[in-house]
């Protein structure tokens, strides 16, 4: 409203009639006050010196920067690269073909992202070899075009087939063939991404600017020379994001670091093997301190190495957050991420995790993640963070929701039945609650980390016996295997053992648990916030006790 009336007094009144009408019961004074701070706080104003805000006492506000009309952007067309077929006869030649999908998948995102909404590589990733027909997937994903081919690799020379079909009329309107040298194989990627703009008119045709001209301000993108050290990177990929077992993580690991040996100058390999660490870290296979220690290390490389990495720049203010609760650091970092790529649905689901969800900022939280999930509609990690942010901002029924869609993609995971577990526990659901950590617990062999919320939900419940056998269960862990203290200190509260939680979520904070971060939000610390312990826990952590 302030913005449709730039230098004019928009009225205390005009804003009660908009806002909230008269069928509305609500705190107007006290809502309409915060909602201005709350604007304020954005635009990094201030009441006493407004630089955009002005306020008139007892009659209205005023936006006093000068305000210009941006002509109307065309609406972004949807894409969707699905999983190149391997075409070679060999099995072994698979990850060839997974490489070239992923880096003309990169090319196109990187043409035009105010025009064109490439969907990411693991949402695509689910139609591999599901053979499901062009008109249902865009469908499914809401596509305008979809792009499928197929790649022969024989000794050095490298054949690509494409089409690109329109969804809406199912037309083919690029249909070619490629051939190049083995060493030639960045190149060849790039002239596909700038031929198939060209027939989404995303770019200028060749005929418009000249033989030889270059099609945009796109800087030359190799993430490595050695194709080998990218196909390693490109296998570690897949077997991190299968999940956290003992054996997809070693595989995972065992790649990126062949990735790293082979090319030391592989930006995205590093920023992967920082990844690695992290989730390490955060389902507590390791030890966080250790993990954090290590972990750093690679996401600093990577930054190095390539300062434009917009996701590397976003991992290493996770880093910040974890390690030393560094929250200037990671506001820094996460800043450069989103000015560097702020259509990234990586950047935007680590800015919520690690820039909003600390703070409270769950509205903003959920935003981030509903827009990554426009371009990545299959992301299994996305959409558990999605229910998350839902439980921890009290939107219980949408959580559900988002939680029982994820159980549809990835029922034999244990990450939704992990975080479904939560919501159903706060909305009263035990019953629920208990059958879903149950499962979460056998789904990943009895983790120390699923014991915790499973003995939390048992004595929210009312089965205190079986809240404090799982209690001796985690005492009774080999000392080879990392316990996380939050896994004794939620028992412990739900026991109305206070002390005793206390004294664990001091420890976490200690160990740098990663369960521990989201302590302004967890709606099951509700009744220990007066305790002056807790603002205790708050102030180690460098957060506003507000």
């Amino acid at each position: 409203m302030l913005l449709e009336h730039p230098g004019q007094v928009v009225t205390r009144e005009d804003l009660q009639r908009r806002l909230w009408p008269h069928d509305v019961i609500v705190d107007f004074e006290n809502n309409l006050n915060t909602a201005i701070n709350r604007l304020r706080e954005a635009l990094g104003d201030s009441a006493e010196h407004p630089r955009f805000i002005e306020t008139l006492p007892r009659h209205g506000y005023r936006f006093i920067a000068k305000v210009a009309r941006s002509p109307e952007s065309a609406p972004q067309a949807r894409l969707l690269v699905l999983p190149f077929v391997n075409s070679s006869g060999d099995p072994s030649q698979e990850y060839f073909s997974d490489a070239m999908t992923d880096e003309i998948n990169s090319e196109l995102s990187a043409l035009a992202p105010e025009r064109l909404a490439v969907i990411a590589r693991t949402t695509a990733m689910h139609y591999k070899g599901t053979h499901k027909d062009v008109a249902k997937i865009g469908r499914e994903l809401t596509l305008d075009y979809v792009v499928e081919g197929s790649v022969r690799r024989a000794g050095d020379r490298v054949a690509l087939t494409v089409q690109l079909v329109r969804v809406p009329d199912e037309a083919h309107v690029l249909a070619r063939r490629y051939d190049a040298e083995l060493g030639e194989v960045f190149d060849l990627e790039r002239s596909v991404a700038d031929d198939l703009g060209e027939q989404i008119d995303i770019v200028p045709r060749a005929e418009q600017r000249g033989a030889g001209a270059a099609v945009g301000p796109r800087t030359p993108r190799r993430p490595t020379k050695d194709l080998l050290a990218y196909n390693s990177y490109i296998l570690g990929r897949y077997h991190l994001d299968r999940g956290v077992s003992p054996e997809s993580m070693t595989r995972a690991r065992a790649c990126f670091e062949d990735a790293i040996a082979r090319d030391p100058q592989f930006a995205a390999a590093y920023d992967a093997l920082a990844e690695w660490w992290w989730s390490a870290g955060f389902f507590a296979l390791i030890p966080p301190k250790e993990t954090l220690s290590v972990g750093i290390v690679h996401a600093m490389r990577a930054v190095e190495i390539d300062p434009s990495l917009a996701e590397a720049h976003a991992m290493l203010a996770q880093y910040f957050k974890q390690l030393n609760f560094n929250w200037d650091e990671v506001h820094r970092e996460m800043g450069l991420a989103l000015e560097l790529n702020p259509n990234s649905p990586i950047v935007l689901m680590r800015h919520a995790i690690t820039g909003l969800m600390p703070f409270g900022r769950m509205e903003e939280a959920v935003a981030n993640l509903e827009r990554a999930l426009e371009l990545d509609p299959l992301g299994v990690f996305l959409r558990a963070w999605l229910v998350v942010m839902l439980w921890l901002g009290r939107q219980y029924e949408r959580a559900i929701e988002q939680g029982r869609l994820l159980l549809q993609f990835v029922p034999e995971h244990f990450l939704p039945h992990f975080v479904i577990g939560f919501v159903y526990r706060e909305a009263g659901m035990f019953e629920q609650s208990i059958a879903a950590h149950r499962k979460a617990a056998e789904l990943s062999r009895g983790a120390p980390l699923m014991l915790g919320w499973l003995g939390l939900a048992l004595a929210q419940s009312g089965d205190r016996a079986g809240a404090r056998a799982f209690i001796e269960r985690l005492r009774a862990m080999p000392p080879k295997v990392y316990v996380p203290p939050t896994s004794f200190a939620w028992i412990h509260l739900a026991l109305d053992e206070i002390d005793d939680f206390f004294e664990w979520t001091d420890r976490a904070i200690d160990e740098r648990d990663h369960m521990i971060v989201p302590i302004k939000t967890y709606p099951f610390l509700d009744r220990i916030r007066d305790d002056p312990r807790y603002l205790g826990l708050l102030r180690k952590m460098n957060l506003p006790d507000g």
